[in-house]
């Protein structure tokens, strides 16, 4: 600003004294630019003298506050939403478990979240810059969010690719899934033994093998439909955040739009109301089982995409006087609210689905009955379709289990059994969902818009994971400026030929479920660590305090430093005590039998899940122990290979910091060689 360029002139020789050692005690001064590109390493590595460098282009910013906050809600809002809470939901209690959901986003993720988005807009800096920005020895935190996220992004396109392909095959009549094929004049057996919908899923979509020691060839139209996913994100993001602000406005909007549609017509369907009571229906006795615990914490942990560095990527293009609280509460609700809204649309549709069937079952039950010849019965038998759930259980109860007729197995017919018949996962997407949507009049229509939904809900937090690994990276290495988007979607696509073969999908479960987990968990402790003890949660509160113009609640102190660090080593004990007493399995398709069945990782593959684990967690100590190594042989705590310095960005919040320099105390990390001195005195 004006102002502080007039400051800076008269007082030259008093800040080239002492800018290299204060400059980011107090972070919300002015940034100094970035060294210019031909500078060589050695220059780097010196002091940085604010006066002489060359300016540098502002880092850039969003837009309009829409564009972040959809952004934000992109990101968060997710697959997850649609498949994995209604299925938590719906195994663990229905109410009891909204209940024990909300508790636990009020007290563990929105605190979380929320310091994350003031760390990264206070600093205005990816990941990496943030934690080492708090302590050089702390840097390993941010690579280590950038390899979760580098490990997601390689299977969540994939998934991205299912739902493409799916959105292809929507526009038949009928669909291709309406019906099982036919060999001759006769079904196909495996079909047959299962449903249209899953034999389509295993053998038409992924020609599944039966194990994931069977690797098989390569699936082209898959592997096809991954590229178009990879081109789809390079394309949307090749502007940095000015052109996936943009595209957020269609993609996180659009499946709102999508799933107030389908819950409307869902409420109009025969069985709705008995699906959401189903879910609604609480169980408190569940609060006792402790998975039931984990497992809500483990889904607000990946709901508000926690430890990816993907919510302080997004949030350090911010201008410092943005209202990161009111963001941080906001985007939970709308997160939570989606969450709910989704529910309702899934067990609406899933309990006109169950209905049904239901339906479809007691007919073929009745008429067996009345061809058998059984008399003095307590159903009529004459007009099944007018029978009633409720009068079949009944009759089942006192008379139909008791019958016994040759080769036929008279069945209960339970609304509840057939409610729980594939309710995880991407079972519950692209088998059980695409099944009820056969049964909609106009079924082509329908499913191209649940797919097209599906597709922008991955691609909006494909977006968010993205800028995980970009910003940070680029922050930090400035080679990688150039061209880092296309190379980096190459890569990925490359790489993410593993989850093309006909065992893909068994590498795309076994990623999901243990290279994302325990890293995440691990990473988040850490940061909340770093800032609640190692830097202090009063100074980190103060900061905020500074930034925003006013306090915020005095209580994030105390659920940053107990509250929500011991819900993350609790939860990381019960994940690890989890792996430790059970053998970690997957679901594989048995062709000859038709059906899923659960099968144990060999030890191969658990040997690769444990690297998977122990690579994205390897860089926090890798980075500890280099910092040390650095200060013993007196060599800088920068990144001097990188050319990195932490002033990298100029802050471009026009109002000038006026603060004293007594206050500056209260600062984050100084920058040049001079910062290691500050930091031992100030934080360690």
């Amino acid at each position: 600003s004006h102002k502080l360029k007039q400051v800076q002139s008269e007082d030259r020789d008093e800040e080239l004294v002492f800018a290299d050692v204060w400059c980011f005690l107090q972070m919300s001064c002015e940034k100094p630019p970035l060294p210019p590109a031909d500078m060589g390493v050695e220059q780097d590595a010196g002091p940085v003298a604010v006066p002489e460098a060359p300016p540098e282009a502002a880092r850039g910013g969003w837009d309009s506050k829409v564009e972040y906050f959809l952004a934000q809600v992109g990101f968060s809002v997710g697959l997850g939403n649609v498949w994995r809470f209604p299925y938590l939901c719906h195994q663990n209690g229905g109410g009891a478990f909204l209940l024990l959901y909300i508790v636990l986003m009020v007290l563990v993720g929105v605190p979380l979240f929320f310091l994350e988005l003031a760390a990264g807009q206070h600093i205005r800096q990816g990941s990496i810059g943030v934690w080492r920005h708090i302590s050089p020895k702390l840097v390993g935190i941010g690579y280590s969010s950038c390899v979760v996220c580098f490990f997601v992004a390689l299977y969540y396109n994939v998934i991205i690719g299912w739902s493409i392909f799916y959105l292809l095959n929507s526009f038949q009549s009928p669909l291709p899934w309406e019906k099982c094929p036919r060999e001759g004049n006769n079904t196909v057996a495996e079909c047959a033994a299962s449903s249209a919908t899953s034999y389509f899923w295993y053998r038409k979509a992924l020609d599944v093998t039966d194990s994931i020691s069977e690797t098989g060839q390569f699936n082209l139209v898959i592997t096809g439909c991954l590229a178009i996913a990879w081109v789809i994100v390079c394309l949307a993001m090749y502007k940095g955040i000015k052109s996936t602000g943009k595209v957020m406005y269609f993609s996180s909007v659009f499946p709102y739009v999508v799933l107030l549609c389908f819950l409307v017509r869902g409420l109009m369907l025969d069985g709705a109301s008995e699906g959401i009571m189903y879910m609604l229906y609480p169980k408190l006795e569940i609060w006792g089982n402790v998975q039931v615990w984990r497992q809500a914490a483990t889904q607000v942990f990946f709901a508000l995409g926690l430890g990816f560095g993907s919510v302080i990527a997004y949030s350090s293009y911010n201008p410092r006087s943005n209202n990161c609280h009111r963001d941080a509460i906001t985007v939970s609700s709308v997160n939570f609210f989606t969450s709910v809204l989704a529910s309702l649309v899934v067990f609406a549709v899933l309990g006109f689905r169950a209905k049904t069937f239901a339906k479809e079952c007691i007919i073929r039950n009745l008429k067996l009955v009345s061809e058998a010849g059984i008399t003095s019965l307590l159903i009529n038998v004459t007009e099944p379709n007018s029978v009633s759930l409720e009068t079949y259980a009944h009759w089942y109860e006192f008379q139909g289990k008791g019958l016994y007729i040759t080769d036929t197995n008279i069945t209960s017919c339970n609304l509840d059994d057939e409610m729980k018949k594939g309710v995880q996962g991407t079972g519950l997407a692209f088998i059980v969902f695409t099944e009820a949507m056969t049964l909609f009049p106009a079924s082509p229509f329908w499913s191209a818009l649940f797919f097209l939904m599906l597709l922008n809900l991955g691609l909006s937090t494909m977006f968010g994971t993205m800028a995980g690994i970009l910003t940070p990276l680029t922050d930090t290495f400035k080679t990688l400026r150039k061209r880092k988007l296309s190379c980096s979607c190459a890569v990925g696509f490359l790489i993410g030929l593993l989850f093309t073969q006909r065992c893909g999908n068994y590498f795309v479960v076994m990623f999901d479920d243990y290279s994302a987990t325990l890293p995440l968990i691990i990473v988040v402790v850490f940061q909340t660590v770093s800032i609640a003890w190692v830097y202090g949660a009063d100074r980190f509160l103060e900061d905020i305090r500074q930034m925003l113009g006013r306090p915020v609640w005095g209580v994030y102190k105390y659920l940053w430093k107990y509250v929500c660090l011991s819900a993350m080593l609790g939860l990381l004990c019960a994940s690890l005590l989890r792996m430790c007493f059970s053998r970690p399995k997957y679901t594989a398709w048995n062709r000859e039998k038709a059906v899923e069945e659960e099968l144990e990782y060999p030890d191969w593959a658990l040997a690769v899940l444990s690297s998977l684990i122990v690579i994205a967690v390897l860089p926090v100590p890798l980075g500890y122990a280099y910092s040390v190594l650095q200060q013993r042989t007196g060599q800088s705590a920068l990144d001097t290979e990188a050319g990195y310095a932490p002033c990298s960005t100029t802050d471009t919040d026009p109002t000038p910091n006026s603060t004293p320099m007594a206050e500056e105390n209260f600062g984050l990390l100084a920058c040049g060689e001079g910062a290691e001195q500050g930091e031992e005195s100030t934080r360690v």
